[in-house]
């Protein structure tokens, strides 16, 4: 699918080996819910967030001790990592030295004093800092201005803060304004752009549980997406991070921001189905997690209409009782059995991965 939509040419910043802004494209994000002192689990969790396309990296730096661990996690990892920081500047400047890529500050925490420490040490390793603004925790004088975290008390805060690092010769920068309520925070976002040409970071904060964190994220990174706003997204979700990759990579996909990884399309049942089309799109789900060739792939629960329904795709499986079809853009190839629908739909896609990566 062709897109129209222009994105803002923000200004580049390195993440390690991975560009965001300047003509890059939007990268997916997400944050361990490991304990970071903890090496192992946190390495473990960061591999599997991999896997499934995560391509940066942020965890929490709440002490000296997960600060120390920093380095350890770094060196196991292939992606670049985040150390995330409220309160203590010192930790901030600990985890620049033991190697981070990035480390994100919320300015509503940090007074100016000690963020021009962590810009000095930031200046030093080459660490890229994201101004992180959060609608819970903004600086008690724009509270009291503009009466509440409204969008355009976050864009100040993120603002004032910026001032201080172009102020101290720092230029890697990221930004994101971030909040619960969608339309705050798609207002926010707006706003920001209009007044700054640094990449930025888009989420909907504490988003909760999968349903409410695809939903409210789909609207609020959607609709700036589709305006050509955004930089990296990352999709908040209360339980296991690595269920945030489908759901952000399906963003981008609907968008048309970014045709990456497969694009399954699913009947939803009638009378007519005769198979168990949810285990099977299921599981093609979960072995096809991480995949970053775009294909459309159709499960489809019925012989008859099935391949028509699902002329646009790519591959598929249009089933029924013990046997199926596969089938390539509408056209029957053969015949299935039920039970190896998935083996012969995996084989037929690890071919067309294999076909594309030789054209």
């Amino acid at each position: 699918m062709e897109t129209r939509i222009k994105r803002k040419r923000t200004r580049p910043v390195f993440l390690g080996g991975v560009q965001v802004g300047g003509n890059a494209p939007v990268a997916v994000q997400s944050m361990t819910s490991t304990d970071t002192r903890n090496v192992r689990a946190t390495v473990r969790q960061i591999r599997k967030l991999e896997e499934a396309g995560c391509e940066i990296v942020r965890v929490a730096v709440p002490d000296k001790v997960a600060a120390a661990a920093l380095s350890d996690i770094k060196r196991q990892i292939a992606i670049p990592l985040i150390a995330d920081i409220h309160f203590n500047y010192r930790l901030a400047i600990e985890a620049i030295r033991n190697g981070v890529d990035g480390i994100r500050i919320n300015p509503g925490n940090i007074d100016k004093e000690k963020l021009l420490k962590i810009v000095e040490a930031a200046k030093s390793w080459e660490t890229v800092i994201r101004i992180g603004v959060n609608a819970g925790s903004l600086e008690k004088d724009l509270l009291k201005k503009y009466g509440g975290p409204s969008s355009s008390a976050l864009v100040e805060s993120a603002l004032r803060s910026l001032a201080v690092l172009e102020d101290a010769g720092c230029d890697s920068i990221k930004l994101s304004v971030k909040a619960s309520d969608v339309s705050t925070m798609v207002e926010a976002y707006r706003e920001l752009s209009g007044k700054t040409d640094y990449p930025l970071h888009l989420g909907v904060t504490e988003a909760g549980s999968i349903v409410n964190a695809a939903v409210k994220s789909a609207i609020g990174i959607g609709i700036l997406l589709y305006e050509g706003i955004g930089d990296t997204i990352r999709v908040s979700v209360t339980g296991d991070p690595v269920s945030e990759m489908g759901v952000a990579y399906a963003i981008l996909r609907a968008i048309g921001t970014r045709n990456v990884g497969p694009d399954i399309i699913s009947c939803p049942t009638c009378g007519r189905c005769e198979i168990d089309i949810f285990r099977l799109t299921q599981e093609v789900e979960q072995r096809l997690a991480g995949m970053k060739t775009h294909l459309k792939v159709a499960l489809m629960g019925c012989v008859v209409n099935g391949p028509g329904e699902a002329t646009e795709a790519d591959v598929g499986i249009a089933g029924g009782k013990g046997y199926g079809l596969l089938f390539k853009k509408g056209k029957a190839i053969r015949k299935v059995k039920e039970k190896e629908f998935v083996t012969a739909l995996l084989a037929e896609i690890d071919s067309m991965v294999v076909e594309r990566k030789e054209i």
